[in-house]
């Protein structure tokens, strides 16, 4: 099991910290809240190990295939414009991750990185189907040469946080690690309408880089 990179900060800092409070809890007398501190330190180690994993993942070989880019829950399928990557109308396919997910995203399709873009905004819960429109957010756009698809990372009021490990032209791999969300959130795949066939419903359960979110159809004309 590997553990993201962006999460050693977190993993070594909080029981560092918890660890000299309790230190000095003891210190100055007070040693029930010097254990307590200690027992909070390796509770918050623990838990950070698990948030941060980051597991090996077996894309499947079908060509035709676009892949969740996180684990979580399907939360809303729509068809929206998206005037500014996709360049006219899309479906939109929104999951919605849980503290207990892993956080670590992954390229829906295989192809180059031609857009990074972040966008200040609101912090509304990512459950929130207006998150979408107004919330903070990462676009990150991949032409993969039969269809653009925007991959867009949004935070919640937990989620303060979320990072791209990429740069401009980078090629990817289906499925190849693209960045994280912190704490909880969400991500949206946008497809051009028509380019695809969604094969997931509300309420799915999917895994970034594994489970199959739509099957191309038609060669992107843009």
């Amino acid at each position: 099991m590997h553990v993201a990179r962006d999460g050693w900060p977190f993993i070594v800092g909080l029981p560092v910290v918890l660890g000299l409070l309790a230190l000095g809890a003891n210190a100055a007398g007070w040693p029930a809240t010097a254990r307590g501190l200690g027992i909070a330190a390796a509770v918050g180690c623990g838990f950070m190990l698990f948030f941060f994993r980051d597991p090996d993942r077996e894309p499947p070989s079908d060509p035709d295939a676009v892949l969740s880019g996180a684990d979580g829950v399907v939360m809303e399928i729509a068809e929206e414009p998206e005037p500014e990557f996709i360049g006219g109308p899309a479906v939109r396919i929104s999951v919605f991750l849980s503290v207990f997910n892993v956080h670590v995203n992954r390229a829906p399709v295989a192809g180059r990185v031609t857009a990074l873009k972040y966008t200040p905004g609101r912090f509304l819960f990512a459950f929130d189907n207006r998150a979408s429109r107004v919330n903070e957010n990462n676009s990150i756009l991949i032409d993969g040469g039969r269809v653009r698809c925007l991959t867009r990372q949004i935070v919640g009021p937990v989620a303060r946080r979320v990072v791209h490990w990429l740069a401009p032209n980078q090629e990817l791999q289906k499925g190849d690690r693209i960045g994280m969300m912190k704490f909880g959130s969400r991500l949206d795949v946008y497809l051009p309408k028509g380019s695809a066939e969604i094969v997931v419903k509300k309420g799915d359960r999917v895994r970034a880089g594994e489970t199959v979110m739509a099957r191309l159809v038609t060669r992107d004309a843009g």
